[in-house]
């Protein structure tokens, strides 16, 4: 038996075991057992993921499993990439979620549903990659997104929030169903059968109309997963109501199989397309990325912050995937594989630190009840080594060396560069366009999490609660330092991951264009005069730095210390309410970007009794609510909320409207099928 075979048996046998023990044992094993069979899942899909990296491959077909169809499971090294990226998270936060769940109790994320559901959705984001039919891929999607949402829902009891966010993520991701049944439908109709290897065979058969509406349909459903603008509005909602280990999944593992059904499809299944496909992808992918990072800027909420991240950082994804397709449409396919080769490696790297952010996010959380950024502070000295996480996370986020994410934008901008040698007037306008707004989001991202950490973590404390924080348990930590050490060897080594990435690049749909040459600690561009090693930018910025500190030290004169207070002119030492709030150090950002982000403000003025010119109290509101869904959203809402109140009126309880309406849908029918006669 081989080892891609095994590994799933084993995972799957875990998460049947762990979600009949999560309904089966008391309160008190349930959290421990639950998490370490929920973190073999995870161990399993590494194996699996990192043998079919390394070149192997396997499929079946069961097929007793699904009705009608049957089950069709296939593993390359495309599907194997996402597979050891969802097991590697799941593995590390299963280990965090057992410290996280022991302090809520029974219920919540400790509650019998939750842990039930728990390895059964880490089990899904495993499979869903592994899918090699329609029927199979869009059950496994609908256990995926429902698994999700229950937990999402875990604390729907505790506040109003959590029951809003599950109904927009409810409504968002079954309307993405919808578009996916409606797309491979049509799809598999025209190729002659569902299974992926018919669609391959029969999509060059197709009519460039018909793959055109394929693309159109699938498209929005697998961009509204990965949380791309406009179809985001579930995202900020859902991630911030999530418990931490929750959100850790869905941000750091869900959101790919998003990019994972886009490239599956418009790359491997359709063979490509047109340019204006990629164009259309491109536009999406620097809109999500400079818009995500702006309203991450403007939030308040830690959590909501961490979310509007991955919408930036999918963005991202979304362009390096459009410059593929872009560059395969022309003939480049070296520059195609080198621009998937950096949007995979940057949904690698993203993986890695959004976890971990959110893992840091949910301890801080856990720890004072607290999301608000305003009130919050202090937790350096408090939470020392959360702190420490959540930086090191926030520096891969940024996309600055030695961060993780360095590496991935770096080979992205390389590929965009090296484009406009690409013939063709929308190539010559789009790049540049997509590099100013990759270069932008990343110097706003800069801001974004000088924010977060300045004032969350270094500003003095802003509430009691944030005051009396505590750090986390151990086993919170031990799963955060699983997911640093692997930023950590991201950041250092990526190098590592080279043959792998060629490897599913070509399994992608673009076979015998390898991208990426070098070992471990370099990172060559096959075709491409350029070459990059981590290690050593990091030795050298660590160089710079000893340098920079010690020498003025050694040259210097030692200042004397003394006791003597200086004198403050009267003014007393500061207190917290002077320090920098989220919402000031993000005021200059805001008046920059005023016109796109359209902030609100109202001052209530109140006057005494006595005198309209005497003043009582001034109240002042400020917010930046999300222009697209405000735009988008609110009037589709309105619209609908409209018909269904004038629909009530069809309802007057009258027996004779009734078998009206009977009658009369009768009439309609018999008429369409004289008419298809």
């Amino acid at each position: 038996m081989s080892a891609i075979p095994a590994a799933l048996a084993t995972a799957t046998v875990l998460g049947g075991a762990g979600a009949l023990a999560g309904l089966a044992l008391p309160y008190r094993p349930r959290v421990p057992v639950v998490g370490v069979l929920t973190a073999g899942v995870g161990v399993a899909g590494v194996a699996a993921g990192v043998a079919a990296l390394g070149g192997s491959r396997w499929e079946a077909v069961y097929p007793g499993l699904v009705p009608l169809a049957g089950a069709h499971v296939a593993v390359d090294a495309f599907a194997g990439l996402f597979t050891a990226v969802a097991g590697a998270v799941v593995a590390a936060v299963a280990v965090y979620g057992i410290g996280y769940a022991a302090g809520h109790g029974a219920h919540g994320l400790g509650s019998r549903t939750s842990q039930a559901v728990l390895p059964l959705f880490a089990l899904s984001l495993l499979l869903v990659p592994m899918a090699a039919s329609v029927s199979t891929f869009l059950l496994l999607w609908e256990v995926s997104a429902l698994g999700s949402l229950l937990l999402v829902s875990a604390e729907h009891r505790d506040r109003a929030s959590v029951r809003q966010a599950g109904v927009w993520y409810a409504v968002m991701t079954h309307l993405g169903l919808v578009l996916l049944l409606a797309g491979f439908a049509l799809f598999a109709a025209q190729a002659g059968g569902e299974s992926f290897a018919a669609l391959r065979a029969g999509a060059h058969g197709i009519s460039p109309a018909v793959r055109g509406l394929v693309f159109v349909l699938v498209a929005p459903a697998f961009t509204s997963k990965a949380g791309a603008v406009p179809l985001h509005a579930w995202l900020p909602r859902a991630y911030p109501e999530a418990p931490g280990p929750v959100a850790a999944l869905m941000s750091a593992a869900m959101v790919n199989l998003g990019i994972y059904g886009l490239v599956r499809t418009a790359l491997d299944l359709l063979g490509g397309g047109p340019a204006w496909w990629w164009l259309g992808l491109l536009a999406v992918g620097g809109a999500s990325a400079v818009y995500g990072v702006l309203q991450a800027a403007m939030a308040s909420d830690l959590k909501r912050l961490v979310a509007y991240s991955s919408s930036e950082n999918m963005g991202l994804v979304l362009v390096g995937v459009g410059a593929c397709g872009l560059f395969a449409a022309h003939g480049d396919r070296p520059l195609a594989a080198l621009a998937l080769a950096a949007a995979l490696l940057h949904v690698v790297n993203h993986a890695a630190f959004k976890a971990l952010l959110f893992c840091a996010a949910g301890s801080v959380v856990r720890s004072t009840g607290l999301r608000d950024l305003d009130r919050l502070g202090g937790l350096r000295s408090r939470m020392p080594v959360t702190a420490a996480f959540f930086a090191l996370a926030a520096l891969g986020a940024v996309a600055l060396p030695p961060g993780n994410g360095f590496i991935s934008e770096w080979l992205l901008l390389q590929s965009l560069i090296h484009g406009l040698e690409v013939p063709g007037v929308a190539v010559a306008v789009v790049l540049p366009l997509s590099v100013a707004l990759i270069a932008l989001s990343a110097g706003i991202a800069a801001a974004v999490f000088v924010k977060a950490l300045g004032v969350g973590f270094f500003a003095r404390p802003r509430d009691k609660r944030a005051a009396s924080a505590r750090e986390a348990p151990p086993l919170m930590l031990a799963g955060m330092a699983l997911l640093g050490a692997g930023t950590v060897t991201l950041a250092v080594v990526p190098g590592l991951l080279g043959g792998g990435l060629d490897r599913a690049v070509g399994a992608a749909g673009l076979p015998g264009s390898g991208a990426l040459g070098g070992g471990g600690l370099e990172v060559r561009l096959t075709g491409i005069s350029a070459s990059l090693s981590p290690l050593w930018v990091v030795a050298a910025l660590t160089a710079g730095i000893l340098l920079a500190t010690g020498l003025p030290r050694l040259c210097g004169r030692r200042r004397r210390r003394t006791d003597a207070r200086l004198w403050d002119c009267g003014g007393g030492a500061p207190t917290p309410r002077m320090t920098c709030t989220a919402t000031s150090f993000a005021e200059p950002l805001q008046r920059v970007f005023d016109d796109v982000l359209a902030p609100e403000q109202r001052v209530d003025v109140t006057f005494t009794r006595e005198s309209a010119y005497l003043v009582r109290r001034v109240r002042f509101q400020h917010r930046v609510p999300d222009r697209i869904e405000h735009r988008l959203y609110d009037p589709v809402l309105r619209a609908l909320s409209g018909a269904g109140q004038a629909a009530r009126m069809l309802a007057g309880g009258s027996v004779h409207l009734y078998l009206g309406y009977g009658f009369a849908g009768l009439v309609v029918l018999l008429l369409a099928l004289v008419v298809g006669w």
